[in-house]
């Protein structure tokens, strides 16, 4: 396995092979050469990305509801239930729509009664994600998917799994500035931060 800088630093002609980005990533790419340039395959490099987002919105979520239940006034707070229950909801519909399971809109749009039945779902649903994500291959993240519920437009299944990651990242963000009105603390949830050790999700209370 040579690396790929030290092939251009030393003026050769590199030659389609494996070549190691030192400091770029975990594992070797395949370089290609074409009649424009090189260009890499990134597939893989995408479903590691994926599967870290998956691990870390997971860890994000159970410190955010870790944070909420330290805190009585919060707890019982309605706009923050509302809130969390339109996340994981989002969140449901696309991984059931990945995994082919029929995904019942008057079932799943109940809110629950409390804090608790909340998070035993986020527990749940982040666990069956995980085990599905955690499994994937290359090839499925190109895979179509389509709902009735968005007429006229398909998405590949990295698509749909980039929207979840995005869309919780932005309603745990107005999550948090609600537990902070209420005189709460709300955790740390960078992603950046996260990486450094990549703790598991703390679903305890």
């Amino acid at each position: 396995m040579r690396d790929l800088r030290t092939v251009v630093s030393s003026g050769e002609d590199p030659q389609p092979d494996q070549f190691l980005l030192t400091g770029c990533c975990r594992h070797a790419i395949t370089l290609k050469i074409d009649p424009i340039g090189y260009t890499f395959n990134t597939v893989a490099m995408m479903l590691d990305m994926l599967q870290d987002l998956a691990r870390h919105r997971a860890h994000a979520s159970a410190s955010l509801l870790r944070a909420i239940r330290q805190h009585e006034i919060s707890v019982q707070d309605m706009e923050l239930r509302q809130l969390l229950h339109h996340i994981i909801l989002a969140n449901r519909f696309w991984l059931m729509l990945s995994l082919g399971i029929p995904f019942s809109v008057e079932q799943e749009s109940r809110i629950p009664e409390s804090l608790e039945a909340l998070a035993i779902q986020y527990e749940q649903t982040h666990e069956q994600e995980l085990q599905w994500i955690s499994d994937a291959q290359e090839s499925d993240l190109s895979r179509t998917l389509e709902t009735p519920w968005i007429p006229g437009q398909s998405f590949s299944l990295a698509q749909a799994f980039m929207q979840v990651c995005m869309h919780s990242h932005g309603h745990r963000a107005q999550c948090a500035t609600r537990l902070r009105l209420l005189s709460g603390t709300p955790p740390n949830m960078d992603f950046i931060l996260w990486l450094k050790e990549r703790p598991a999700a703390d679903w305890s209370s």
